[in-house]
């Protein structure tokens, strides 16, 4: 099964776990979603350890510029905002920092 969360601390004011958990049972998508609360950004390293099944990471306070040297590449969007919010992890296991926000910025220009 594959594995989706959300790293940040405290993560008691995130509705990710309900929201996600609700979307795949909804769309029949065999995936489960977790909250990794980290009080230290050096415990990351152990939620991949841990999760081998790990495809993907929301990233929240206080950790979205605090991920960055844990990632194997960063998307144009993050070295232009400086932040991360998702992560995508790869078969192979390599970690690509991307910034959504951005992104839907984008969009709402573009249909304004």
């Amino acid at each position: 099964m594959k594995t989706y969360g959300i790293i940040g601390f405290p993560l008691g004011h995130s509705f990710s776990k309900s929201y996600f958990e609700s979307k795949f049972e909804n769309e029949k998508i065999t995936a489960e979603f977790l909250n990794f609360e980290l009080p230290n950004i050096a415990d990351f390293s152990q939620v991949l350890v841990q999760n081998p099944n790990l495809r993907g990471l929301s990233v929240t306070i206080p950790y979205k510029e605090k991920i960055i040297p844990f990632l194997t590449e960063i998307d144009e969007s993050v070295k232009e905002i400086g932040a991360v919010n998702s992560i995508k992890v790869t078969k192979e296991g390599n970690l690509i920092g991307y910034n959504t926000c951005c992104l839907c910025l984008e969009v709402t220009e573009c249909s304004i």
